[in-house]
């Protein structure tokens, strides 16, 4: 019997940004969601079973941070693993994003390996189960 592929939802109001995200995933064996706003990612999360999310900071309407704190307040998804997946480079920023609930942040543009470490890091602290 095979194993559900694993799924990870990228959010990310610039699609070219999505598209980077999901080819490197895909490689890494990861069943990719994609959402362009915050709205769109809380609906989603609603409706589908992922086990991770990338989630850019910067984007019109719900910004990733406001995004990540829904999460963490919903008892039925707040122990998702969620990475900051972002342009937003400053020592404070990373601190920052930590203190709002986010597991890990990469800034972009990301090469594959650090998506590889960051995405094994959470999913092994979030229970270890993926």
């Amino acid at each position: 019997m095979m194993a559900a592929a694993r799924c990870v939802l990228v959010v990310d109001d610039i699609p070219s940004n999505r598209m980077v995200a999901r080819a490197m995933l895909e490689r890494q064996g990861w069943f990719v969601l994609m959402a362009s706003d915050g709205r769109e990612a809380l609906d989603t999360l609603a409706t589908a079973h992922c086990d991770l999310v990338l989630l850019d900071i910067s984007m019109p309407g719900m910004s990733g941070i406001e995004v990540c704190q829904s999460i963490r307040a919903n008892p039925a998804i707040a122990n998702l693993p969620v990475i900051a997946y972002t342009a937003h480079a400053q020592p404070e920023d990373r601190r920052n994003f930590i203190a709002s609930g986010f597991d890990e942040v990469l800034i972009k543009p990301v090469s594959s390996e650090k998506l590889a470490n960051a995405v094994a890091a959470v999913t092994q602290n979030r229970g270890g189960k993926l």
